[in-house]
């Protein structure tokens, strides 16, 4: 009965929340992003407010266990249980609860799945014996955004919103009239980074001030203190040893890289003789 939300930014969970007591059949969240709505396996329902979390602004209990939750664009909240489906209205106010279903209809078989459709009044369930549309008055936004969700846009409009999505993510510093610039090497940053490895060769081993924790009277010997001392020196010493091989080893790499390769029958080669003047 745990709802974690998570960002795409963040490694760890926003939120973990314990919404019910047994485990969750079905949620669904509205398209503002604002309300959340979670049914249980023991027959309960409750509509939370995202922004707070503090506790369910309605909690409802009914009459089976409830399968399927599906929100429209006007808020009305459809819900399953076997065969039938309801929909309420003014589901998630927080006040008095809604004592019936704005609209009940019970089909032949067990619905598997629903949805509402976008910009028209229109429900669809999907049930074990095939699909079904049912007509909610009142579920679909009648006035939409053509900035946000155009529903009768062309081909050519689609394109050009799926590009301005993209360019949208990417760093402004990237949008260039040359296409081929993206792919080059940034040769500043890369500069940088072989003068700071060749200056590693020059460099001296740092000094290490170790200063260790002050233990109790008893324990505190100054023999175990230098050896302490000790030991944290070599150690660092030997991490920069390390560090210096692993530069000479790249250093020794390029310049084999750069000697042309010689075949063995070369030294049967006559010298190229000097020119007169030289």
């Amino acid at each position: 009965g745990t709802v974690t939300m998570w960002s795409p930014n963040v490694r760890d969970p926003l939120v973990k929340m314990l919404c019910h007591k047994q485990p969750i059949s079905s949620i669904a969240v509205n398209n503002t992003g604002q309300y959340m709505v979670t049914a249980s396996v023991d027959r309960s329902i409750k509509v939370w407010d995202v922004r707070r979390m503090a506790g369910p602004l309605q909690d409802y209990r009914m009459y089976s266990v409830t399968s399927n939750v599906a929100f429209s664009q006007r808020d009305l909240v459809a819900t399953s249980s076997g065969n039938i489906v309801e929909i309420y209205n003014d589901f998630c106010t927080e006040g008095e609860k809604v004592k019936r279903p704005y609209l009940k209809q019970k089909l032949y078989k067990a619905v598997e799945n629903l949805q509402f459709c976008p910009f028209e009044d229109v429900l669809g369930v999907g049930t074990y014996n095939g699909f079904t549309s049912l007509l909610v008055p009142g579920s679909g936004e009648p006035n939409f955004d053509a900035f946000e969700a155009n529903p009768f846009q062309s081909k050519s409009q689609r394109r050009e919103a799926e590009v301005k999505a993209l360019l949208e993510k990417i760093q402004p510093e990237m949008i260039t009239l040359d296409p081929t610039s993206i792919t080059e090497v940034d040769v500043p940053s890369l500069k940088d980074k072989l003068e700071a490895k060749k200056s590693l060769l020059f460099v001296k081993p740092p000094k290490i001030d170790f200063t260790p924790r002050k233990k109790m009277k008893r324990q505190g010997k100054s023999v175990q203190m230098a050896r302490t001392k000790k030991i944290m020196k070599e150690k660092q010493k030997r991490e920069f040893i390390k560090a210096m091989k692993a530069v000479n080893v790249d250093k020794k790499e390029e310049e084999t890289s750069n000697v042309s390769s010689k075949n063995v029958l070369d030294r049967f080669k006559p010298n190229p003789k000097k020119q007169i003047g030289q």
